[in-house]
């Protein structure tokens, strides 16, 4: 096969982005990961494509009535001196945050005056910017693809959802039309909105006459455009959103008039289109209407204008879930497709059951497959990705199917197996077995893992990776809708990023090709999947990134550490060329560790600006809790194994200073929500390792993180704190209880969190830092704290805000390296 163009120089060694994480999507229709895997002011990405294969409901959603967060009463632990701070919102609360802030400010300074701050914010405002589009149908008359884009800059910090043509996207001076300001929306609403997106109603499922769609032939050019979207606005930045329908005829709210719109207020809520007056909706209707974790327990179908709390249960799961859903999976544009029906129950953050019906007068058929594996559809091909090894006694071949690997087999075939298997009859199932007929689109290796795929009209773009490097392999469907052909992609893997996305996955086999690196910008190119091994492969060079910093004299290299156990871990280093390795370059090691999410590349210009630059040394672990090698690098590190990811990571700080690439003194570590955990463990199981350590919006009691807020839907990655998980491994890797008080030093700390963070409660870095402070008095523990308002998990609400929270941070930790604090 012959090599994909890669427009980057071959030594350029990167990772998956975090854009690719989304790919899994595909896979997940009832959740994504409960991290994100980068944070506002760690490595935010700057040109990274934005397009990803659309889940059903996106990220896992918090109830929708109150939205004061609190502790739980009933399971307050009176022993905790500092179980006050779980009060969200209460004065007090308010008050330790806002000290800490002013205490913060006064000891390391503005960082909005700081020439970090502005370097990054021109960045993140900058015009050159890439503005990644999504195609919303076709324009009447000419048939030009109408292409949306969500844009921030200094004239719009809270940003503006625009539009244009591709025939305008193509040009040098692309011609936009706003569709809806989110600053006057604000400004008129007093209300602090953030994106968080949109729910488009499907051409396929619309009036005809209203939308003008037409499915394309052979003879005629699409036709139509998406008319109605639902819109998620944060308050704030916080998971939890108000659902607004907006008519993208009008370019205005759909109000109440002839039309009564849908509307519901704050909360977690998932919401599909079903026909344009229907809604398959989950949200907090009162009593029993939320899981315990926090999200949806029923799917209603709700008609318009009606209300929400009348609409007839379609399918409910138990409280104890972490969450459920139904929604819809159109293939039946594709040849043997149909507008599937999907009932998905998450038991757990990894195991759900699925149940399908191919027609809506059909019942729902529960898919006789393992609990943690993951399904979606392709024409008349189910599609699952199995997590662990899946015996004959259970898939009713004569084959096994490793852990890991991504299998296809025809949906009404697997629906009448399932169908027997629920029955019961032994005969009916080995007959219905029979017929089955499995085929393997990715098996996994020793040093293989399956990261995603995407799909076009007639392609699925897998993506794999090889000891982290990437691949990309095209498969073809076959003639009359038949198995998949493998027809191009890469020989070997290479370490870049690349993300292909279809333009219009239901009309054509044309790809947004975006790639870059840790030191080359993104650049998006037009391409064409049915030419993947040809010449003009390529369409056109849309946009590109220009350097944000100077990189000319970076290298990129990889790494491999010993773990405790003898496990190999890889890594990967940019430094300046020709470093000298005498161990007083300031080094940031940055890791995860969770989640089956994999550290990838991206050109992460705040880093670049922040660190490397002056300088410095980043580092990346691909440790284990991670999915760089599948579901078993992932499961490795699960609850009672937790340790192993943070010696994972122990290990490659101590390759560091073995290398001489710094010394303990020079070496700062970062992480971020789970990554956040990962860097509390740092601290208290390796003090010695470190010079500077900053935590940003964590997790930090592992006593109570399942009371609080979406905490117990992470119970299958870390454990039940109310069994005897707590004693026998889960206390620990309690940061929060392992503070060692006898100690006389530790080092320079610097925790961060989000007031506005719904997901992650900031309770756990109050409650860590005020334990510290007190703990610490009159030791050498210099702990800083800083509390952004606003920004929800993210940390950050605006370009403003995460140019503030990188500027803290990165100075922060080179100030310490550099013995330059205060």
């Amino acid at each position: 096969m012959r090599m994909l163009p890669r427009l980057l120089p071959s030594s350029s060694i990167v990772l998956l982005n975090s854009i690719q994480l989304l790919r899994s999507a595909a896979f997940t229709p009832s959740k994504l990961p409960g991290f994100a895997a980068t944070f506002a002011g760690a490595t935010t990405t700057i040109g990274a494509s934005t397009t990803s294969p659309s889940s059903p409901f996106g990220s896992v959603p918090r109830p929708f009535q109150s939205h004061k967060m609190t502790a739980s009463k009933e399971n307050i632990h009176v022993e905790d001196p500092y179980i006050f701070l779980e009060e969200v919102e209460s004065d007090e609360s308010i008050a330790f945050a806002t000290s800490a802030n002013e205490k913060c400010l006064d000891q390391l300074g503005d960082p909005s005056e700081t020439d970090t701050y502005k370097r990054v914010l021109e960045a993140l405002e900058s015009d050159d910017r890439i503005p990644h589009v999504g195609l919303l149908g076709y324009e009447e008359g000419t048939g030009d693809m109408l292409l949306y884009n969500f844009w921030k800059d200094s004239k719009n910090p809270k940003g503006i959802w625009r539009k244009t043509t591709l025939t305008s996207y193509q040009s040098a001076n692309t011609e936009w039309t706003t569709v809806l300001d989110l600053d006057e929306l604000a400004k008129e609403e007093e209300i602090s909105w953030v994106w968080k997106g949109y729910v488009p109603l499907p051409r396929s499922l619309d009036d005809p006459e209203k939308s003008g769609y037409k499915p394309s032939s052979d003879s005629s050019a699409p036709q139509g455009r998406v008319t109605r979207v639902l819109l998620n606005l944060s308050r704030g930045g916080a998971d939890a959103t108000y659902l607004r329908e907006f008519d993208l005829l009008t370019e205005s709210f759909v109000l109440d008039g002839e039309e009564k719109g849908f509307v519901l207020p704050e909360g977690k809520t998932r919401a599909r289109y079903k026909s344009r007056d229907v809604l398959l909706v989950g949200a907090d209707t009162g009593e029993g209407s939320m899981t315990t974790s926090g999200y949806p327990r029923t799917a209603r179908e709700w008609t318009r204008g009606t209300k929400v709390e009348d609409a007839p249960i379609v399918f409910e799961g138990k409280e104890t879930d972490v969450s459920c859903g139904q929604y819809l999976y159109d293939e039946a544009h594709r040849e043997g497709g149909a507008m599937y029906e999907v009932q998905s129950r998450s038991i757990s953050f990894y195991n759900s059951e699925y149940s399908v019906r191919k027609d809506q007068s059909d019942e729902f058929v529960k898919l006789a497959i393992a609990l943690n594996s993951e399904v979606s559809f392709f024409g008349s091909w189910m599609l699952l990705r199995v997590k662990a090894d899946w015996e004959p006694k259970d898939n009713g071949s004569e084959k096994v199917f490793k852990s890991g690997s991504l299998i296809y087999v025809d949906v009404q075939d697997f629906l009448d197996f399932s169908k027997a298997k629920e029955d019961g009859n032994e005969d009916v199932i080995k007959e219905a077995g029979s017929k089955l007929n499995y085929h393997t689109l990715f098996e996994p290796s020793a040093t293989t893992s399956y990261a995603g795929y995407s799909t076009t009209k007639n392609y699925l773009i897998l993506y794999m990776l090889d000891d982290v490097k990437e691949q990309l392999k095209f498969f073809k469907i076959g003639e009359g809708g038949g198995p998949f052909v493998l027809v191009g992609g890469d020989e070997e893997g290479q370490i870049l990023s690349a993300s292909a996305s279809a333009v219009d996955s239901k009309e054509s086999d044309l790809i947004w090709l975006t790639t870059s690196s840790y030191t080359q910008p993104s650049t998006l190119h037009l391409a064409d999947a049915s030419k993947c091994n040809e010449d003009d492969y390529i369409v056109s060079k849309l946009k590109s990134l220009p350097h944000m910093y100077d990189s000319s004299e970076l290298e990129v290299s990889q790494h491999f550490a010993t773990s405790k156990d003898g496990t190999k871990i890889p890594y990967f280093m940019i430094a300046k060329k020709g470093i000298v390795l005498d161990g007083t370059t300031p080094t940031l090691l940055y890791g995860y560790g969770g989640f089956e999410i994999s550290l990838g590349p991206r050109y992460a210009s705040t880093v670049g600006i922040s660190w490397l630059e002056r300088g410095g040394v980043y580092v990346e672990a691909n440790i284990r809790g991670g999915g760089e090698y599948g579901p078993q690098w992932h499961q490795s590190a699960l609850q009672e194994k937790r340790n192993k990811a943070y010696e994972d990571f122990i290990s490659v700080g101590e390759h560091l200073v073995a290398s001489k690439v710094c010394t303990p003194k020079t070496l700062a570590c970062k992480g971020g929500s789970n990554g956040g955990l990962l860097t509390g463990n740092m601290l208290v199981q390796a003090p010695d390792l470190f010079g500077a350590i900053h935590i940003a919006v964590p997790l930090l009691d592992m006593q109570r993180y399942h009371k609080l807020l979406a905490g117990a839907s992470w119970m299958a990655e870390y454990g039940d704190p109310d069994t005897d998980d707590w004693k026998n491994f889960l206390n620990k890797y309690s940061p929060y209880h392992n503070i060692d008080e006898g100690r006389e030093k530790y080092p320079n700390l610097l925790v961060t969190t989000s007031t506005r963070d719904d997901r992650v409660h900031p309770a756990h870095a109050r409650k860590m830092v005020k334990k510290m402070w007190d703990l610490g008095e009159g030791k050498d523990w210099p702990v800083f704290y800083y509390e952004n308002m606003e920004g929800g998990h993210g940390g950050a609400a605006d370009s403003k805000q995460s140019a503030f929270m990188t500027s803290l941070s990165y100075d922060f930790m080179w100030r310490a390296l550099t013995g330059s604090l205060p």
